[in-house]
């Protein structure tokens, strides 16, 4: 076992995993596996997966298998896949040599199935999709055997060779195991493990007309593959008595341990491939790599780090019970790793232009600026400073409330890092809405700093209108409106958010934030949150374009839940 691991907060998984080195299982070698189905794209679910059976590799130096559980073919692509091993790299993890795919092992899949069949434990039944469920059962009733159940090993082997050759029709027959039509566990009643599919596979071509099942799949993959823990969701426990009469039945030399977590649920979002599928099929969102998708490649183009998605997925832990997480702590995750980490900037996302009329019209100077208040190794950047500068809207009123620090009709601020402002008067047009804001300067407070001593009370941010970068500024929030959105009214597509995205048009960014080298940093703008360069809405709205990762402060009371 590494350093490393000892300073990990224990959980189940990692007990079970120490016992078994304890007594030498599995000569003390740990194999774990991530078998994502290439189907969807991966969401932030499927990370603490990742981190989990990842992770664990790492801690106690063994491996983890990426298998690619590409057994229905009418749903899977290699778009798909490709976007699954770009988001296992971004997370930080690699998988070297040991990518494998279901598909691999269709030809000893199909000779495992003939080797149930000739020891009597498994049929061809042609029963109908819906005379099968009935045929179930129920929790309370049991399920009644199906009239192909006791066709001859030979009938049922010629009949499962011309399945593979081609020479039936999707759903004509199928394979199943012979188990127990009675057993309180409807998993185990004969369940399909082969089906037929006359469609071409993205791997195999038209090879195969037929396809195993997950169940029958999964267990035997880990099996080939000496897996020693088969770490999967809560879901799947009720599956596991079959996923160990598969391998007992056939004898496997090896049988791996099924152990089942509690799958991650948070708040405000959905966590059905299905439904995210549905939310990209009908436009309610621009794609699976949407920066309002809880995607991890939606999460990477918002900003999100993979430092921070890591130590949320340690910080909620594994456990066997359910439970919902609330959105506030991967959020708070997001913002403790960007507090250290960005470097600072200055943007105004709602402009107002101030004059300053004792400043020289033609003069242009350079203001030196922390790239961080706390971090003096990040050094300082030069901003350029002139006679009329942008700063936000709200920070003036012409009628302010009492203990009002910011800039208001013969007041101080301090422009940060420059110099320190009075308001003069205001232009208006002719709605009464404010233009342009008449400021003078005291030339001799450069840096903010003053001479007499007096006590400036506000600070405001700004952008130099000679310098300023125009951007589109993308404010993202969450994509429900509601904690759960499956339990709200209409259904989860009722309960989108629709303030989950505001483009603002014309804000101002000092200069360095339109630098191709900082595409892949993420700032905190001050006094604003934490912005991401995107680039892929920068190219296809033709103007520089910053996401909003986080605000700098939960702003989601208890009311709005």
């Amino acid at each position: 076992m590494s350093t490393e691991e000892k300073n990990t907060p224990s959980n189940f998984i990692r007990n079970i995993i120490d016992n078994d080195l304890a007594e030498n299982k599995n000569n003390s070698n740990v194999v774990t596996r991530f078998p994502p189905e290439p189907n969807g794209f991966l969401h932030i679910g499927h990370a603490k997966s990742i981190c989990l059976n990842f992770g664990l590799a790492q801690e106690y130096s063994g491996k983890c298998n990426l298998r690619f559980d590409d057994t229905n073919p009418e749903k899977e692509d290699d778009i798909y896949v490709k976007s699954i091993k770009e988001d296992v790299k971004w997370l930080g993890f690699d998988w070297g040599d040991t990518e494998y795919h279901a598909s691999d092992y269709f030809e000893k899949l199909y000779l495992f199935a003939i080797e149930l069949i000739k020891s009597g434990n498994a049929y061809v039944c042609s029963l109908q999709g819906d005379q099968i469920r009935e045929y179930r059962g129920t929790l309370k009733e049991p399920g009644k055997n199906s009239p192909y159940r006791d066709r001859s090993i030979e009938e049922n082997l010629d009949l499962f060779e011309k399945m593979r050759k081609g020479e039936f029709k999707d759903g004509e027959h199928v394979l199943r195991a012979k188990i127990d039509m009675s057993s309180p566990n409807i998993n185990m009643r004969d369940p399909i493990i082969y089906r037929i599919r006359n469609v071409e596979h993205q791997r195999t071509g038209n090879e195969w007309s037929i396809y195993p099942m997950y169940d029958f799949t999964h267990c035997l993959s880990d099996s080939i593959e000496g897996i020693t823990h088969s770490i999967c969701t809560l879901e799947f426990e009720d599956h596991r008595p079959l996923y160990d009469w598969v391998l007992d039945t056939l004898n496997t030399p090896c049988h791996p341990q099924q152990i089942e977590f509690a799958r991650l649920n948070l708040e405000y979002t959905v966590m059905s491939k299905r439904k995210l599928l549905e939310l990209v099929d009908s436009d309610k969102v621009n794609g699976w790599d949407d920066p309002r998708m809880p995607t991890i490649s939606g999460m990477r183009r918002r900003g999100y780090t993979p430092a921070a998605i890591k130590e949320f997925c340690e910080r909620i832990g594994v456990t066997k019970k359910d439970s919902s997480i609330e959105m506030g702590v991967l959020e708070s995750c997001i913002r403790e790793d960007l507090d250290s980490a960005a470097p600072r900037a200055m943007a105004v996302l709602d402009p107002v232009k101030i004059t300053i009329e004792n400043y020289p019209e033609d003069k242009e100077e350079l203001v030196i600026a922390k790239n961080h208040p706390n971090d003096p190794e990040m050094g300082t950047r030069e901003i350029p400073f002139c006679r009329e500068v942008y700063i936000e809207r709200d920070d003036f009123m012409e009628e302010p409330p009492k203990k009002y620090k910011r800039l208001t009709i013969g007041q101080e601020v301090r422009l940060r890092y420059a110099y320190i402002i009075k308001c003069e008067n205001v232009i208006k047009d002719e709605n009464g809405n404010i233009t342009e804001i008449i400021c003078s300067y005291d030339p001799e407070t450069k840096g903010g700093k003053t001479q007499d001593g007096r006590k400036i009370k506000g600070t405001i941010h700004w952008v130099s209108s000679r310098h300023a970068e125009n951007a589109e500024i993308r404010l993202y929030d969450r994509l429900f409106s509601i904690a759960n959105p499956d339990k709200g009214e209409g259904g989860y597509i009722d309960n989108l958010n629709s303030e989950s995205l505001n483009i603002l048009k014309n804000c101002k960014l000092e200069p360095m934030l339109a630098e191709s080298e900082n595409r892949d940093i993420r700032y905190q703008f001050e006094r604003i949150g934490y912005f991401y360069r995107d680039k892929i809405s920068s190219e296809e709205s033709g103007n520089l374009t910053y996401n909003r990762i986080v605000t700098l402060r939960d702003s989601w009371t208890k009311a709005k839940k």
